[in-house]
């Protein structure tokens, strides 16, 4: 996969953004200000990682999607560890994330390094315009995850 970091027009990129932020307007709050990486394969978008420089050395993961025809393929893994050696040369040291209590993305998670450190209650209840589900389960607090680079 190659991956290269997008600078302008950005929203072209929303229909796989959108696969890790069901909302336009919460991605309208990182989007400008973030770094966009995205991923891609016989120059077809497959994967789109958005990171923020939130100082003091911490960097923040705001969106991570892969196409669903590629995922479970390693692509997702490559794509953030892309962003933490892109934060690390930025001078970052720590590298966090907020997601859902899914029982596919919490254990893909932990399995990249990152250690849960906190939630935010009632986050995807409050945020967003509708209920947000992975599989079975409605999403309601946020998991605070981090990886020290």
């Amino acid at each position: 996969m190659n991956i290269t970091e997008i600078k302008a027009n950005k929203k072209r990129f929303l229909p796989l953004l959108l696969l890790g932020d069901e909302e336009e307007n919460m991605i309208d709050r990182y989007l400008a200000r973030g770094v966009l990486l995205v991923g891609t394969l016989q120059d077809e978008p497959a994967a789109v990682c958005v990171y923020t420089d939130e100082g003091g050395g911490v960097f923040e993961v705001k969106n991570l999607a892969v196409r669903p025809d590629l995922q479970r393929q390693g692509l997702g893994r490559e794509m953030l560890t892309e962003a933490e050696a892109r934060a690390r040369q930025a001078g970052g040291h720590t590298l966090r994330l907020g997601t859902g209590e899914s029982p596919v993305t919490l254990p893909f998670y932990k399995a990249c390094g990152y250690q849960t450190v906190g939630r935010i209650p009632e986050f995807f209840t409050k945020n967003y315009n509708h209920p947000i589900f992975e599989g079975e389960r409605q999403l309601r607090d946020m998991v605070l995850l981090e990886k020290t680079l």
